[in-house]
C-alpha cells in the first residue's frame, strides 16, 4: 500500500475528465484524506482538450507532485498536448481508451517505458451500463476506486448527490456505470499494487474542501469589504462570482464594469467615499489598471487589487500559470511609486494573505497587489478549517473631532499616515485628485513640496520591511545552501527541502509572502551563513532572483532556477539541483 497517489487524466472537452477528478477529491475529503487537484484546459472558449492531476495523501500535501503515479488517456491525442502537466515515468500505470486502436507495446510516450499499460474498453462499458457515452467517466472513477481503492463508497455518494435532481433514471444509469468500473478493476487485477492506505483517523468530516478564488473572495468579506469593481477575465472571474451571490448579504455592493480601467476607478471611488474596497484581474488587466492605481497612491487611498497570474504576455495563456507578473506589480507606475505586493504559497494561504492586504492597504492607505496565480486559484485543495478567531482588522486612520475643525487631509506626520475622512463627514471636505497638491490638496508644481510629498509616500510604508511575520524560513539554521521560493511553487521548494534534508543535506528556505517593499534585512539575515543560494520560481527571467539582486547583497553564488508557464517545476527537480549545488 501507499501513502501518496498522484493520478492524471486527460480527454476532450465533454469527457468529464475534470468532474470525475472533483468527485475524487470530494470523496478524499470526506474520508479524511489530503489532496490537491488542479485543472488544465486549452485555450479555446469551447471544446478542446482538458486535464486534472490529482495528488491524494494521508499526510499533507505541500504541491501537486512530480511524475503520474498512474495515467488514465481517454484519447492519446489530447493526452500528449499537456506534455510536462502530465509526466509519465518508468513507475507509472498507463490506464488507457482500448478504442484509441494503440497496442500497450507502442502507446506514444517517446523515451518512457511504464510499469504497466492497461487497455480498457471505458466507451463499450459505458454505453453498456448506462446506454450514454457521457457515463464513461463515471465508469473511470470505478477503475480508479477499486484498482486503489481510493474512497469507493465516497465517490459512489457523490455520484448520487450529483445526479439527484436529473431524476432516479440518470442517477441509477450513472451509478451502473461507476460499477461496471469496480467490477472490471476486481476481474482484471493490476500486475502492482498502488493501493492507497487509509486516512489518519479523526480527519473523515472534519477539512474543508475549496479552491484559491473563492477561499480570496471569503476572506475579502470577512475583511470587511464593501465594495467589488472588476471584470470579467480568466483566471479571476469567481472571485467576481462568488462575491456577486455573497456581498450583498453582507451590506456591500457589487459593480461589473464595462472594462477593467472602469472597474478598478469604481472602487478607488468606494475606497475615497468611506469603505474597503477590492478589484480583481489578471496580468492584461492588471496592464490596463496601473494608471488608477497610481491615483490611488498618490490620493493616498486604500485599495486591495487581486492578480491571478497566468501565462503572458498580452493575452498569452489564459488557462496556464505562472509567475511573471512581478515585474508589473512592482513598477508598473509612473514616479516614484512604492506599493506593498504581497503572495500566498497556497489555496489556505490565501486567506490570510487577503485579509493582510486589507490591514495593509486601510493602515498605510496605499493599494495592496495580491499576486495569486491559475493554479493557486483554481485548484481544490483540502485544507484545515480556517480559525478566524486569530485575525485582528484594521480600519483606515480617521480624523478626530479637533482634526476635523480645520482639516488637513495630507498632514505631515512623524509616521507618514494623516487622518483619511470621508464625504459626508462634518468638516471632513478636502480635495482629492491625481495631480501633486499640498497638505491640505491643493495642487502645485513645487519642487521642494513634491520632493516631501514624495518623502511621506514611500517612507510611510518603512515599518513593512520588518514585518517577519510575512516570511517563512524553514530547514537548517547555519545552513551554508539556501533556497528561496515564492507563489504557489514554495510548496515545491518546501518539498524539496525535505527530500533534501532526509538524504543528509544541510540546507535552508525562506519563503517571502512580502514581496514588495524588498525587507533587505530580513534576506541579510538568511544570506549571512550562505555561500549559495537558488531561487525557484515559475517566469522565464527569474524575476524575483532580479528583483532581490536590485535591493540587496546576495552571496557569491546567487543562481535561478525559472521556467515559464506550464512548465512545470517539480521537488526532484529542484533536489537535483541542490545536489548539484552541494558538489553532490
Amino acid at each position: 500500500m501507499v501513502h501518496d497517489l498522484i493520478i492524471g487524466m486527460a480527454g476532450s472537452g465533454g469527457d468529464g475528465i475534470v468532474s470525475a477528478g472533483e468527485s475524487l477529491i470530494s470523496a478524499a475529503a470526506t474520508e479524511g484524506y489530503f489532496a490537491i487537484l488542479t485543472k488544465s484546459f486549452g485555450s479555446q472558449i469551447r471544446g478542446g482538450e482538458s486535464s486534472c492531476r490529482l495528488r491524494v495523501s494521508t499526510r499533507k500535501v505541500l504541491n501537486p507532485g512530480g511524475t503520474l503515479d498512474v495515467a488514465v488517456v481517454l484519447n492519446w491525442e489530447d493526452f500528449l498536448k499537456f506534455g510536462g502537466e502530465l509526466p509519465v515515468g518508468p513507475d507509472t500505470i498507463v490506464i488507457y481508451e482500448r478504442k484509441t486502436g494503440v497496442e500497450p507495446a507502442v502507446v506514444p510516450l517517446r523515451g518512457v517505458t511504464p510499469a504497466a499499460v492497461v487497455p480498457v474498453p471505458m466507451e463499450d462499458m459505458a454505453m453498456k451500463a448506462a446506454g450514454v457515452l457521457l457515463a464513461k467517466n463515471n465508469v473511470v472513477l470505478g477503475l480508479l476506486a477499486g484498482w486503489f481503492d481510493l474512497a469507493r463508497h465516497s465517490v459512489s455518494a457523490d455520484i448520487r448527490k450529483k445526479f439527484a435532481k436529473k431524476g432516479d433514471a440518470v442517477v441509477h444509469a450513472n451509478e451502473q456505470a461507476f460499477a461496471a468500473g469496480l467490477e472490471y478493476a476486481a476481474q482484471h487485477p493490476l500486475p502492482l499494487d498502488r493501493r492507497l492506505s487509509p486516512p489518519e483517523a479523526g480527519g473523515a468530516g472534519r477539512r474543508l474542501l475549496t479552491d484559491g478564488n473563492d477561499l480570496c473572495a471569503a476572506a475579502a468579506l470577512f475583511a470587511g469589504c464593501k465594495f467589488f469593481g472588476g471584470y470579467p477575465i480568466t483566471p479571476a472571474s469567481e472571485i467576481m462570482q462568488y462575491l456577486g451571490r455573497e456581498i450583498w448579504k453582507r451590506g456591500g455592493s457589487l459593480l461589473q464594469a464595462e472594462d477593467e480601467i472602469a472597474g478598478v476607478a469604481a472602487a478607488v471611488g468606494a475606497s475615497f467615499a468611506g469603505v474597503k474596497a477590492m478589484t480583481a484581474t489578471s496580468g492584461p488587466g492588471l496592464s490596463l489598471k496601473t494608471e488608477v492605481l497610481g491615483l490611488a497612491s498618490v490620493a493616498e487611498l486604500p485599495l486591495v487589487c487581486v492578480d491571478v497570474q497566468r501565462g503572458g504576455p498580452s493575452t498569452g495563456m489564459p488557462t496556464k500559470p505562472e509567475q511573471a507578473d512581478l515585474f508589473a506589480a512592482v513598477f508598473s507606475a509612473h514616479g516614484d511609486t512604492v506599493r506593498p505586493v504581497l503572495a500566498p504559497i497556497s489555496v489556505e494561504d490565501i486567506f490570510g494573505i487577503t485579509v493582510e492586504a486589507f490591514n495593509i492597504a486601510e493602515y498605510y492607505q496605499t493599494p495592496v497587489i495580491v499576486l495569486s496565480d491559475q493554479e493557486i486559484a483554481q485548484r481544490k485543495e483540502i485544507v484545515a478549517p480556517i480559525d478566524t478567531a486569530g485575525f485582528k482588522l484594521l480600519e483606515r486612520l480617521k480624523p478626530t473631532v479637533s482634526e476635523l475643525q480645520n482639516y488637513t487631509r495630507f498632514r505631515f506626520t512623524e509616521s507618514g499616515i494623516s487622518p483619511l475622512s470621508h464625504p459626508g463627514m462634518q468638516g471632513g471636505n478636502y480635495l482629492a485628485a491625481g495631480i501633486e497638491h499640498d497638505e491640505r490638496g491643493a495642487p502645485t508644481a513645487s519642487g521642494e513640496m513634491h520632493a516631501r510629498m514624495n518623502d511621506k509616500r514611500l517612507k510611510k510604508m518603512d515599518p513593512l520591511r520588518q514585518r517577519r511575520d510575512l516570511f517563512v524560513v524553514e530547514g537548517d539554521a547555519d545552513a551554508a545552501i539556501g533556497l528561496i521560493s515564492w507563489g504557489s511553487i514554495a510548496g515545491v521548494a518546501l518539498e524539496a527541502l525535505q527530500l533534501a534534508r532526509a538524504s543528509g543535506l544541510k540546507i535552508k528556505l525562506l519563503i517571502p509572502k512580502l514581496l514588495y517593499p524588498v525587507a533587505d534585512e530580513i534576506y541579510q539575515e538568511f544570506f549571512a551563513t550562505l555561500r549559495k543560494c537558488l531561487v525557484v520560481e515559475q517566469s522565464h527571467q527569474g524575476q524575483l532572483h532580479r528583483l532581490i539582486r536590485m535591493w540587496t547583497s546576495v552571496p557569491a553564488e546567487f543562481h535561478s532556477l525559472a521556467k515559464s508557464g506550464a512548465n512545470p517545476i517539480t521537488p526532484a527537480q529542484v533536489l537535483a539541483e541542490i545536489r548539484k549545488q552541494a558538489g553532490r
